[in-house]
């Protein structure tokens, strides 16, 4: 419970940077990102993996880069579910799904692959 806490915590910060950075990114309050980061970790620990299973062949054919697709599903489907988490188009929502993901791996890096790291129980 508390590493899904500590990641969406960075991903509350992977999406206060998408806003910062990434025009069609608009949030109404600060709480809203940390309710859209809880609703995205929900959302890609639900239907996500579905969508990549579904997807392999054209991520493989792509080495990869369709997953950059599915995340910028994954955020506007959190921006259709969130009052006050708004996502103006795709292109926004694929530059937003780089940033949250480049944020989400820096964290992980931080905090260990386990999400415990930086409580000292590894």
């Amino acid at each position: 419970m508390t590493g899904f806490l500590l990641r969406a915590v960075i991903a509350a910060f992977g999406l206060w940077f998408a806003t910062l950075w990434v025009d069609g990114f608009t949030v109404d309050q600060p709480a809203t990102l940390l309710i859209a980061a809880v609703v995205l970790g929900l959302v890609n620990a639900v239907v996500r993996p579905i969508l990549i299973v579904l997807t392999l062949p054209i991520s493989v054919v792509t080495l990869g880069l369709f997953l950059l697709v599915i995340n910028a599903s994954m955020i506007l489907l959190v921006a259709a579910i969130i009052p006050g988490f708004d996502v103006s188009g795709f292109w926004d929502a694929l530059w937003g799904a780089l940033i949250v993901s480049l944020t989400g791996w820096l964290g992980s890096w931080f905090i260990g692959s386990r999400g415990l790291d930086l409580l000292g129980r590894r």
